[in-house]
């Protein structure tokens, strides 16, 4: 029999013992170190951390502008206009002459280079009159007169005014009061109010103000002042009928609301919901509804470039794909999404692009 001395078993069980106590602080002591490593790589980042911040803030855009690449055609597929807006893209040549022996028409549209979203103070300058200051803002004299409680157009070097973004009137709601009763006190329709973007409400289902804000009527008139410029809703106009360019007006009723640079489209009122026709023969590239924005609408491609929109219908006649003749009816006048009543919002688009819808119906 062998001495447990000499016993392999118990020598091959000891040196386990000592290669894991071994290979345990071999570990142990590599531990250490890579924690004294790594305070020190931290210590260094943190002393330096405005030199590497900046190379942090390219990374995170490089990794945007990659989800971006990724997420975009997906984006682009699943919004019709957006869709069409880049198919628009890929016109043939012989779209492109069409388009450009109309460009001259196209360029009456008169955009604000720098959309103003709130009143600017400005100082009169010698020479200036209130007609070369409502010119250089794109607003009416009256509007410059109404805001500062002006009785006559004299005025004089260094004076301040108030310079309202928009023609019309800037009011501050009081307790009780609503887009509606403000709309009605300045003789414009409430969608006029709800077209502004700058408008802020507390509920946007409702149009709901908050007490002592301020909101601008768009085209509005103080009460005993009679309505001037575009923005009467007294022009109506019958659906058929053939305009100045190759569109008919898409339905009856009245203009509430004319083109501007923030709203470049026409709004045709009629609470009796008469029928919407295509403005134009083409192709219905899109026709459902959505709970917001236009709600329930159609948009035709008319294969030369140009594409119209109808907006806010109580209900839709056609379907994608369709094709349509210059008159069909396509739908009726409704209020869904945006909307403060029984109105049309008509859009003329060019290669992807808004353009005046008067240039082609007035």
């Amino acid at each position: 029999m062998f001495s447990q001395k000499n016993n392999p078993i118990s020598e091959l069980a000891e040196f386990l013992r000592f290669l894991g106590s071994y290979i345990h602080l071999r570990i142990a002591g590599w531990g250490k170190r890579f924690e004294k490593i790594k305070d020190i790589i931290v210590a260094f980042l943190v002393v330096k951390r405005g030199k590497y911040s900046q190379s942090f803030l390219n990374t995170s855009f490089l990794i945007l502008v990659s989800a971006t690449l990724i997420a975009g055609p997906i984006i682009i597929e699943n919004n019709p206009f957006i869709s069409d807006y880049f198919n628009n893209q890929n016109i043939s040549t012989a779209q492109s002459v069409i388009a450009t022996d109309i460009s001259d028409i196209s360029l009456q549209t008169k955009l604000s280079e720098k959309p103003r979203d709130k009143i600017e103070e400005y100082t009169v300058k010698p020479g200036e009159t209130l007609a070369s200051i409502a010119d250089k803002y794109d607003i009416s004299v009256e509007t410059i007169k109404w805001a500062n409680d002006l009785k006559s157009d004299t005025i004089k070097a260094g004076q301040k005014l108030k310079m309202l973004p928009i023609t019309g009137i800037a009011h501050t709601v009081k307790s009780g009061e609503s887009i509606y009763s403000i709309a009605k006190r300045y003789g414009v329709d409430a969608q006029n109010i709800v077209n502004f973007p700058f408008n802020e409400y507390e509920d946007l289902d409702t149009f709901s103000l908050r007490v002592g804000q301020v909101v601008y009527v768009p085209d509005g008139h103080p009460p005993a002042v009679k309505p001037i410029g575009s923005g009467s809703s007294l022009v109506r106009i019958i659906g058929g009928q053939p305009g100045s360019g190759r569109f008919i007006w898409p339905t009856t009723g009245s203009v509430t609301q004319f083109p501007v640079y923030y709203h470049m489209a026409l709004d045709i009122a009629n609470r009796e919901l008469p029928p919407v026709v295509a403005s134009d023969t083409g192709t219905v590239s899109y026709a459902g509804c959505l709970g917001y924005g236009y709600g329930c609408h159609t948009i035709i491609d008319h294969g030369n470039g140009f594409q119209t929109l109808y907006g806010h219908l109580s209900r839709i006649d056609v379907s994608a794909g369709q094709g349509v003749t210059q008159g069909q009816t396509i739908g009726r006048v409704g209020s869904t999404g945006r909307s403060t009543g029984p109105h049309l919002h008509f859009e003329v688009r060019l290669g992807g692009a808004l353009q005046n819808p008067l240039s082609y119906l007035k």
